[in-house]
């Protein structure tokens, strides 16, 4: 499972050096992964299919008893062979796609990249895990939404796709850490038996909250949903993938395996359901708002995603089932419309509906597949999207407390769907012949094999609905549910309300399609509401955050090394005293009879010193006082038996007072630079952190929470390290890692030191 994991990050570092090299057979030939894992992940069905769950697990870190550990049941299977499935499909129609594009091995880095992460997150039984995978998809699906790097609506919508989650991100780490307290461990497979606990537990509310954050803007909830219509300025293969069948998917994913451990409540029923629903209507009435290919997709995808999410959120076997077949019957029909929008696009050089008509004679087998996917779409007979729209109605209909509010949603959106559906099935195939900007023609079979097998599917699965549920979508129910759902397929209920409701959302439908040339000049009138969509709200709180940057750097960074010194200084002075008065109202009254004489003589020199360094206008003069200083400091190391720190010290002033002479030499004398009072308020300052500083040390003194470390030393540097000088065992032996970084540093500072000598001769020899 590790390995299957990983192949795609391995295949995915060779991949750059590997394309150029393979030329027209690279997407068939990087295919043959997917494809492998996807009849990998197949061999599981029978297992998985009776029930039974597999738990994978590696050592990761072991010093801390934590392991990487995969669950595999119906959920994550299914998700596994959607991504491995579509992948392969989409591996192989990026092949032709992008031939001849100078940075095809950079997609197929990054797509391999993130098909992997997708693996390891619908997979991952470790919320750490799962975590880090969640955030590789983000961060690969940045670079592959940006894939046009050159084009700045690219860049943009790239970044916005990356706040919007990125952000959720962050909330969902949070959430994912109160579960983890809330339930009492990290791994999924115990969680998802912990339900009652966590609903019970006083921190449910803010880790639910929380953890539907990270979910809704990861899968395009209302109001984050602006992001995912934008982040189609990628490549179609990005698109068709990405934002359609995996990526966009995760948020759902995740709401329906924690669907056990939270699910059940009132606020899950509300705040899914009725944020799904909206979702749902919002992203039908978008899709029949706008007019190109892609964009149309792209809301009619945000519908889907609502619509997953308010049947999680119901709840009820109904639901669940309704959910998984829904997620399984999109998936095909909508990895296969994307693709076809890509071949519209590669062929004919058009992106709009408006502009396309008559393309059935040159384009046969492609009209007849998008047929096909839009028949499913709009939820018509045999397709498998009209069995999943059946069972949606029935469970919405069903729907506790909300049912009415989310019925009447899913009716206005069934309509609106089935008018998206003929205008993608039929405008552009149908009808007078319209110019395009090349000649049309057939797709390839490199293009064409991902939505002829998707579309196939889809028609198979409506047909005899029973064969995916009998299998792997009772064990995805049963993984939603936490309890076995005996899921029932069926192409035909008979008559009843369920029917009704298809009927009248088809014919309404087909109605909208109808005046469909009105209705377009109608609702974009609308587009004059859109300053007050959440869209131009993300676009505000960019603004602000780059105008209050703005203000914070001229405030703060101002360029002067002085007041940042003394801004951070003051700061920590207050913070500390502070933390003193409050919290230890009886100072530290030092004992010094065990100090001799000698000592307090050699403490007034340094303290002279250090007057006299900050007080002379002779650069010479501060020099040797900070010399005399640096080594009163080593005399006290000597006394209090710490020889070789005391060497150590002599050895650092020594040079440092020999550099501070040559550099000193060759600048110019002392400048006033600021006023006296300023000298007084900085010496002020100082002389408090200084004696803040003094206080805390003898306080420090004071309290001892365990015994002192050095006994460990003395006893076990000779046994141990055998050595008789304990600094030099603990330096080499007991803290080997520091001193290993500190001679790096040190290494690397004399690099630097060298490099730097060395570019200034060769410019004085030129």
């Amino acid at each position: 499972m590790l390995l299957a994991v990983l192949s795609g990050f391995i295949l995915a570092f060779l991949a750059p050096w590997l394309t150029p090299r393979l030329g027209r057979a690279v997407g068939w030939l990087f295919g043959l992964l997917p494809a492998a894992l996807f009849v990998w992940f197949a061999s599981f069905i029978p297992v998985v299919a009776s029930g039974e769950t597999l738990l994978f697990s590696y050592p990761w870190v072991p010093g801390l008893d934590i392991n990487l550990t995969f669950l595999l049941d119906g959920l994550s299977l299914l998700f596994a062979l959607l991504i491995s499935g579509i992948g392969t499909f989409i591996v192989i129609y990026a092949g032709y796609y992008l031939h001849g594009e100078a940075y095809q091995g950079r997609f197929y880095l990054l797509i391999l990249a993130f098909m992997a992460s997708m693996l390891g997150l619908v997979l991952s039984s470790n919320l750490v895990a799962l975590f880090v995978f969640w955030e590789l998809t983000s961060i690969t699906s940045y670079l592959l939404i940006g894939y046009h790097h050159e084009e700045g609506k690219a860049r943009a919508s790239a970044l916005q796709g990356l706040f919007v989650t990125v952000a959720g991100g962050l909330a969902l780490l949070a959430g994912l850490v109160l579960l983890a307290v809330a339930g009492g461990s990290y791994e999924l497979s115990e969680l998802l038996t912990s339900g009652d606990v966590v609903r019970e537990h006083a921190l449910y509310l803010p880790l639910l909250l929380l953890i539907l954050l990270g979910t809704f803007t990861k899968s395009a909830q209302f109001p984050f949903h602006f992001w995912l219509p934008n982040a189609m300025a990628a490549p179609t293969p990005v698109s068709a993938y990405l934002h359609s069948a995996t990526m966009v998917k995760a948020g759902v994913y995740l709401m329906a395996r924690l669907n056990p451990t939270l699910g059940g409540t009132e606020t899950w029923l509300l705040l899914l359901g009725l944020i799904g629903a909206t979702t749902m209507l919002i992203g039908s009435y978008m899709a029949l708002r706008s007019t190109g290919v892609k964009q149309v997709l792209a809301y009619s995808t945000v519908m889907a995603l609502g619509t997953l999410t308010m049947l999680i959120g119901v709840g009820t076997e109904k639901a669940i089932t309704a959910a998984v077949a829904f997620l399984l019957a999109h998936s095909l029909y909508k990895g296969a419309l994307f693709m076809i929008a890509g071949i519209i696009d590669h062929e004919t050089g058009i992106k709009d509906f408006r502009e396309l008509g008559g393309l059935r004679s040159a384009m046969p087998l492609t009209a007849l597949f998008a047929g096909i996917a839009a028949l499913s779409l709009a939820g018509i007979a045999p397709l498998f999207g009209f069995v999943a729209k059946e069972l949606m109605f029935e469970a919405v209909l069903e729907a506790p407390a909300i049912g009415t509010v989310i019925t009447l949603f899913a009716v206005a959106s069934a309509m609106m769907v089935v008018a998206i559906a003929a205008v993608i099935g039929l405008r552009p195939w149908f009808g007078p012949r319209l110019p395009t900007k090349k000649t049309p023609h057939e797709a390839p079979p490199s293009l064409l094999a991902g939505p002829a097998v998707l579309a196939t599917l889809g028609l198979l699965f409506g047909l005899l609905p029973m064969l995916p549920g009998q299998h792997l979508l009772s064990a995805a129910a049963l993984a939603v549910a936490g309890e076995p759902i005996e899921v029932y397929l069926s192409l035909w209920h008979g008559f009843n309300l369920p029917l009704l409701l298809s009927a009248t959302s088809l014919a309404v439908g087909l109605l909208l399609y109808w005046q469909w040339s009105r209705v377009q000049p109608a609702l974009a009138r609308l587009a004059a509401w859109d300053h007050l969509g959440p869209e131009r709200g993300y676009e505000k709180v960019m603004a602000s955050i780059v105008s209050i940057s703005d203000s914070h750097t001229r405030l703060v960074q101002n360029g002067y090394l002085r007041y940042y010194i003394l801004t951070i200084i003051s700061t920590l002075l207050l913070l500390l005293a502070w933390t003193i008065l409050t919290r230890y109202p009886v100072l530290p009254s030092p004992d010094l009879s065990g100090i001799a004489p000698h000592t307090f003589t050699i403490l007034a020199i340094t303290a002279l010193a250090a007057l006299y360094a900050v007080t002379t206008r002779s650069r010479l003069g501060a020099v040797a006082a900070l010399g005399a200083l640096g080594f009163g400091v080593a005399l006290i190391y000597v006394l209090f038996s710490a020889a070789d720190v005391g060497i150590t010290q002599v050895l650092v002033e020594t040079i440092t007072v020999i550099m501070l002479v040559l550099v000193l030499f060759r600048l110019p004398g002392f400048l006033d630079f600021t006023l006296s009072g300023s000298r007084l308020r900085d010496g002020f300052i100082a002389v408090l952190f200084g004696g803040t500083i003094t206080l805390i040390l003898l306080m420090t003194t004071e309290v001892q929470f365990f015994p002192p470390i050095s006994e460990y030393f003395i006893e076990n540097s000779g046994p141990l390290g055998h050595g008789r000088n304990i600094v030099n065992v603990i330096l080499v032996d007991f803290r080997a890692i520091d001193t290993l970084g500190e001679i790096f540093v040190l290494a690397l500072a004399a690099i630097g030191v060298y490099a730097m000598l060395k570019l200034r001769a060769e410019d004085r020899k030129s």
